[in-house]
């Protein structure tokens, strides 16, 4: 898969989001390339302030894998750059790779407010790629927004 057909993926795991939560999805490859997992943010849904697509998507391929929780060689997708719980969750995770969509200015911890994922302190630094289908990405998140208001 390209990293273009990675963020359409996590786009479509975005659409399943329940309506009150932000449109966001991350989408969990093997090592092999294989999909272990689809989520969307179901904060709201669940009552979870942890319920962000990347911690659920991370969640359920080491479920899939069942041998642990290291997803080294793994490829996590996601449409909007990760916060910081999920820039760490990420690293602590042993994820080899991150493909995200939307830069967030805001609170992204992936190269733009904050580079969580390439502290050099740190043991574990994956590799990173941003702002693929960037705009489709943005206005999705827009969207819902102006909804909201």
């Amino acid at each position: 898969m390209t990293d273009e057909d990675l963020i359409r993926a996590a786009l479509d795991a975005a659409a399943a989001v329940g309506p009150r939560d932000v449109p966001i999805g991350a989408v969990v490859l093997g090592a092999d390339g294989t999909e272990l997992a689809r989520a969307a943010n179901a904060r709201e849904e669940l009552g979870d302030p942890t319920a962000h697509a990347e911690i659920l998507a991370l969640r359920a391929a080491a479920r899939v894998l069942g041998d642990g929780w290291r997803l080294e060689g793994a490829t996590l997708a996601v449409t909007v750059e990760p916060c910081t719980m999920c820039a760490g969750a990420l690293v602590m995770a042993r994820v080899a790779r991150v493909v995200f969509g939307a830069w967030e200015p805001k609170t992204g911890a992936v190269g733009s407010l904050w580079d969580v994922v390439r502290d050099r302190r740190l043991t574990h630094r994956p590799q990173v790629r941003g702002g693929v289908l960037a705009e489709e990405c943005a206005d999705l998140l827009e969207g819902f927004f102006a909804r909201q208001r």
